[in-house]
């Protein structure tokens, strides 16, 4: 592989392929215009402003670092996410060209050095999502979008039918001039015999691209200090990196849609130190680099870090599913104080009847704080129960009991979550996502009133939920409501007791309807129910059936939250 080539001598007669322990395909695309468009279309607009000017330089895609497996078979170490770009654009680009007209001779050697020659593919990507890869870019045999297991294959799937709506009206002369400039375009490469020298050569390239997470920062200085400091060890210390690092972005592609993996690290570490003051990943674990020997360092975290992973797949991709105070805690959103709980609760084995009780209980914190707002940090009220939940002592009584007591007590230092906080706070409005989270464990507590062995409603069983103004917030005329007079306006439009649950489509039906058009309509969830039982004798909506409504729903939240 020469060191300053094209596109097309890069891949041509190569086998090129994405190792396991490397970030599988990041790269956004979106689908409408933006401010601050995605990666993928910066790809194809940079290209369609190159083929506009009137540069006679060849179009560059950058620096590509290679580990040389075999005679003609590349693992790319840094590059993949244009390189997985560059195939599968060109894949779309042959695809709308063979829609015109056959390939030619020339145009059918091109298709074969750089995508395809009989059953060679030029490119793979990580193994997990290299089939779908294959059936959906390349080969173009899966036309649905059924069954996609993971996140970066998804985002495969988005790449390709972006490039495909964006060439399907393109003429062959604007076809080919694209193929020209990227089978054409100047790269360099630096291919290495050994993952050692690979990581020694690792270089963060940005080129309009994703920039690296703290997560993959932390893997390249973790490879590059035992390249320095492994010794006689080093290719198997490498080897064992490379092995956990496989499981964690394997974990990644699983969870990616339900936490940030540099939230991840930053849990982690607190786990790993047991104390929930560690909060910037990069700088400490840069200072415990820089000590004599940070091998025993690297190792140990290293585990901890795909240990995390693991627990957190299982915690968001089965127990979410099967447990609803996990759910619950999910649903809700913002918990990170909660997380390094719940890893150390995986961690120790606990089963899952305490694992749900902890969820509820940090639910309960992780909420008041939301919505009391108050600026008193949580962190020291908190970090000796997490201190002292150890394998040890894997009680988790002590910190049921901790956030129990800051419900109800009046101590100065402690009582900004209390119940009178909380009371207070939810008094006027609140922020929209907060409301529909309250009015739907509110629900949940009206359909279960009375009845023995009744299973709750997952939020995500509500069909698109959104919070309705019962009272409207623009007056109508026709009304069916209390007058919009100052205190109306004011204090009780954007209040939990005109708010209510609906499905999008129904929220949409109603919209700024006379109340009794709305009223006929609420007989699906159990809180629209209560309204018509409300307003049975008079189909008014009054200020006094929203104070009645509202601090119904405060003293559910009081005795609940």
């Amino acid at each position: 592989m020469e060191a300053s080539t094209t596109i097309k001598q890069m891949l041509a007669g190569n086998k090129i392929f994405v190792p396991t322990y490397q970030r599988a395909y990041s790269w956004d695309t979106e689908l409408e215009k933006a401010n601050s468009p995605k990666q993928t279309n910066v790809f194809l607009s940079d290209l369609e402003d190159y083929n506009k000017s009137s540069t006679k330089s060849k179009y560059y895609f950058g620096h590509f670092l290679f580990e040389e497996k075999d005679e003609k078979k590349f693992g790319i170490i840094d590059g993949q996410q244009r390189m997985t770009t560059i195939v599968i654009f060109l894949s779309a680009l042959f695809s709308r060209l063979k829609q015109i007209r056959p390939l030619n001779e020339t145009e059918q050697e091109t298709f074969e050095d750089i995508i395809k020659r009989n059953s060679t593919y030029r490119f793979e990507t990580v193994d997990y999502d290299d089939r779908f890869f294959k059936d959906c870019v390349i080969d173009q045999s899966k036309k649905d979008r059924n069954g996609i297991k993971t996140v970066s294959a998804k985002r495969i799937a988005i790449a390709f039918d972006f490039f495909t709506s964006q060439l399907a009206d393109k003429d062959e002369t604007y076809l080919l001039k694209m193929l020209d400039t990227v089978q054409n375009a100047s790269c360099t490469t630096h291919p290495v015999k050994d993952a050692s020298e690979a990581i020694q050569m690792f270089i963060f390239q940005n080129n309009r691209g994703k920039k690296p997470s703290n997560l993959e920062i932390i893997k390249a200085q973790f490879m590059f200090n035992v390249h320095l400091y492994g010794g006689e060890e080093k290719e198997s210390l490498i080897k064992e990196i490379k092995d956990r690092f496989e499981e964690i972005y394997k974990s990644i592609s699983s969870i990616e849609y339900r936490i940030n993996e540099d939230d991840v690290l930053v849990y982690t570490l607190r786990v790993h130190f047991n104390s929930l003051w560690e909060t910037n990943a990069i700088d400490k674990i840069n200072k415990l680099l820089s000590e004599t020997n940070p091998i025993p360092f690297i190792k140990s975290f290293t585990q901890s870090l795909a240990i995390s992973f693991e627990h957190l797949t299982t915690f968001f991709s089965k127990d979410e599913r099967e447990n609803l105070e996990i759910h619950s805690l999910v649903t809700l959103g913002g918990i990170g104080i909660a997380m390094p709980f719940i890893i150390k609760a995986y961690k120790f084995g606990l089963p899952i009847n305490q694992i749900n009780l902890l969820c509820s209980k940090l639910e309960t914190m992780v909420l008041r704080h939301r919505l009391i707002g108050t600026r008193a940090e949580i962190t020291s009220r908190l970090n000796d129960v997490y201190q002292k939940f150890t394998s040890e002592n894997p009680d988790i009584t002590p910190i049921n009991v901790r956030i129990d007591w800051m419900k109800t007590t009046q101590d100065w230092w402690w009582s900004y979550w209390g119940n009178k906080e909380l009371e207070r706070s939810i008094q006027g409005g609140i922020n929209h996502t907060t409301a529909k989270y309250l009015l739907w464990k509110y629900e949940n507590h009206l359909e279960g009133q009375g009845k023995s062995g009744y299973s709750p409603t997952r939020f995500d069983k509500i069909e698109k939920p959104e919070l309705e103004h019962i009272a409207p917030q623009t007056e109508n005329p026709e009304t069916g409501y209390d007058s919009y007079d100052e205190e109306f306006v004011n204090q009780y439009i954007n209040c939990l007791g005109n708010f209510l649950l609906l499905s999008k489509s129904h929220n949409c039906s109603v919209g700024n309807k006379p109340f009794a058009d709305k009223l006929n309509s609420y007989n699906h969830l159990e809180q629209q129910r209560e309204i018509q039982k409300m307003t049975s004798e008079s189909a008014t909506w009054t200020k006094e059936l929203i104070q009645q409504r509202k601090d119904k729903i405060v003293n559910f939240v009081i005795e609940n939250v």
